[in-house]
C-alpha cells in the first residue's frame, strides 16, 4: 500500500480467522477482522458498495481453501475487483499443527499419525479453472518482492489472487529450507488460460511471479438510479408490520 501510495481511508483490508487474519490489526488503514472462511463475501459487498476502496482480503491456507473453500471458487468465478493474498504454510499453526488442504499426503506428525494420505488442494490451478484474472506466487522471505505481487495485483482489475509461501517454523521446522528452493519462474507471464494451466499442474510450488493474467472486465453490479432515502424502508417497515397484524390464523 505504500508503494501504490494509498492513503489509509482510501483501503480496507478484509480477514477470516488464523495467524495470518490478524493482519488488519497491524495495517492503518479500514480493517474488518471476519469469521472463519467468510472474508471474500464481506470483502466482495464491501467492494460493492464502495467500488472506489481498494479493498486487500487476506488468508491462510486453512481459512480460506477449506472452511473458505467455496467462497474462493465463487470469488474467483465473479471477478470482482479484490486482492485475495493467502499465506500458506501447510499446517493449521494456530490450532497446534493439525495437517491443512494444502498439507503433502505423506507429513507424519501426533495430529495426523502415518500422514493423511490425500491430495493436496491445488489452489493455484483452482484459482485459474475458476476464473481468477491474476495469480501470482511469492515467498515471505523475499518481502520487497511479495510487495511488489501486492501491488501489481491491486493495481490489476478483476479478481487478483496471490499466494504467499509462508514458513511456520513452529510446528514445521524443515520448512526453513524452503528460502533454498523457491525462484523465479524461468518463463514470462501468460495470457493463455492453457498453457498456464499445463505450467501450474506441472510445476513444483516454489516458482514466483506472476503466473498469469487476463483481461476479462471486473465485474460491476448495474448502477442505481435512484438513492433510496431512510424514511422509504421505514415507511415498507410500517406497512409491513400492518399487514402482519392484519393475519388471521386457524388452528384445527
Amino acid at each position: 500500500m505504500a508503494k501504490l501510495g494509498l492513503n489509509p481511508e482510501d483501503a480496507v483490508v478484509v480477514s477470516g480467522i488464523g495467524c495470518s487474519s490478524r493482519i488488519p490489526a497491524y495495517t492503518k488503514c479500514y480493517g474488518f477482522h471476519g469469521v472463519h472462511g467468510r472474508s471474500l463475501p464481506i470483502a466482495a459487498g464491501i467492494k460493492l458498495a464502495h467500488p472506489e476502496l481498494s479493498v486487500l482480503v487476506f488468508s491462510g491456507d486453512g481459512d480460506g481453501y477449506s472452511i473458505g473453500g467455496n467462497h474462493f471458487l465463487h470469488a474467483c468465478r465473479r471477478n470482482i475487483d479484490l486482492t485475495y493474498v493467502v499465506m500458506d504454510n501447510q499446517v493449521y499453526g494456530m490450532t497446534k499443527g493439525q495437517p491443512s488442504p494444502t498439507t503433502e499426503p505423506d507429513w507424519d506428525n501426533g495430529m495426523a499419525p502415518g500422514g493423511t494420505n490425500l491430495r493436496p488442494f491445488q489452489p493455484l490451478v483452482i484459482a485459474l479453472a475458476a476464473g481468477a484474472n491474476f495469480i501470482a506466487r511469492g515467498f515471505s522471505g523475499d518481502s520487497n518482492g511479495t510487495a511488489d505481487l501486492i501491488a501489481e495485483a491491486v493495481t490489476h482489475p478483476g479478481f487478483s489472487f496471490v499466494e504467499i509461501l509462508s514458513p511456520c517454523v513452529t510446528f514445521r521446522p524443515e520448512q526453513r529450507a524452503w528460502k533454498e528452493m523457491v525462484r523465479h519462474a524461468p518463463v514470462k507471464t501468460t495470457f493463455d488460460r492453457g498453457q498456464a494451466a499445463r505450467r501450474l499442474a506441472t510445476d513444483d510450488g516454489f516458482y514466483t511471479g506472476v503466473l498469469f493474467r487476463d483481461t476479462r472486465p471486473a465485474f460491476e453490479p448495474p448502477k442505481a438510479k435512484t438513492q433510496v432515502e431512510v424514511c422509504d424502508f421505514d415507511h415498507e417497515f410500517i406497512v409491513w408490520k400492518l399487514d402482519l397484524n392484519n393475519l388471521t390464523f386457524c388452528v384445527d
